[in-house]
């Protein structure tokens, strides 16, 4: 029997939802909408150390939410957002079930309302 969460990460959508269930990578993800940015830039908002943030940044980039260049000194971090698009279009697979099931939460609170009214 397989230990379901205690295994690496094994496709693209695994990896992508790993990295996004971070906070402080959400966070970091959210600066990069603006622009790419340094790791002291990145790290400047977080009580933590820059090779903290770092490592951060490598999970983005293994995530392939991120992309980093190097210039000169620094390595500044860009967002590439297209891995997200997988996980979104998962999440819209589930779409259907909330709208029925809050359409049948609707229907059952006006049956009440009626029966209390009557």
């Amino acid at each position: 029997m397989e230990n379901i969460g205690y295994t690496k990460p094994s496709s693209p959508l695994d990896t992508v939802f790993a990295a996004l269930a971070d906070p402080t990578r959400r966070a970091i993800l959210t600066r990069l909408v603006d622009g790419e940015a340094s790791v002291g830039e990145l790290a400047a908002p977080f009580s933590m150390s820059q090779p903290a943030v770092s490592k951060h940044l490598k999970v983005l980039e293994r995530a392939g939410l991120i992309e980093r260049d190097v210039d000169k000194q620094k390595r500044p971090a860009r967002l590439k957002a297209a891995p997200m698009k997988e996980a979104v279009g998962w999440l819209q697979d589930f779409e259907q079930f909330w709208s029925s099931s809050f359409d049948e939460l609707d229907g059952l609170l006006e049956t009440l309302k009626r029966s209390q009214t009557s």
